[in-house]
């Protein structure tokens, strides 16, 4: 490990999740005005992520008023917060710059919907319902009135 890469595995953040070119994500940023500091969300697709390291960047598009907007985001920078997936999209390239040239519904992308974490929450959805059915029961048989 060279001292430049021990210098970087410093400042870089291991919070930010799992994310890939094609999700659907929020992007939480810190914007300061002035004196004053809020936390503004960008949404939109991941088009592009390049680099690695310290200069990994990742590009993240929307539709504004009819209008792309495209903007350019730091991984590992102070000012992103936080960043949400809000969809995951099934796509077969690195970069999607071919939704630049598309409008409306032909920016879709297919969703990954994942089978098991829906299974999972079938599940627990099942067991809550099933504990509550015994709590509703354990009252009336539990007591008798004499």
């Amino acid at each position: 490990m060279s001292r430049i890469d021990r210098i970087e595995e410093a400042y870089a953040r291991t919070d930010l999740p799992k994310f890939k070119v094609g999700n659907t994500v929020d992007v939480h940023v810190l914007i300061k005005e002035g004196e004053k500091e809020r936390i503004q969300i960008f949404s939109g697709t991941v088009i592009r992520m390049r680099g690695h390291g310290m200069s990994a960047t990742f590009t993240v598009r929307r539709i504004v008023q009819s209008e792309g907007v495209e903007r350019i985001f730091p991984m590992h920078s102070p000012f992103v917060k936080k960043v949400d997936v809000k969809r995951v999209g099934r796509v077969r390239r690195a970069k999607l710059y071919f939704l630049r040239d598309r409008t409306g519904k032909a920016t879709r992308l297919k969703e990954v919907i994942d089978t098991r974490r829906k299974t999972k929450a079938k599940a627990k959805k099942a067991a809550k319902a099933a504990q509550a059915a015994v709590q509703v029961i354990e009252p009336e048989t539990g007591e008798s009135e004499s």
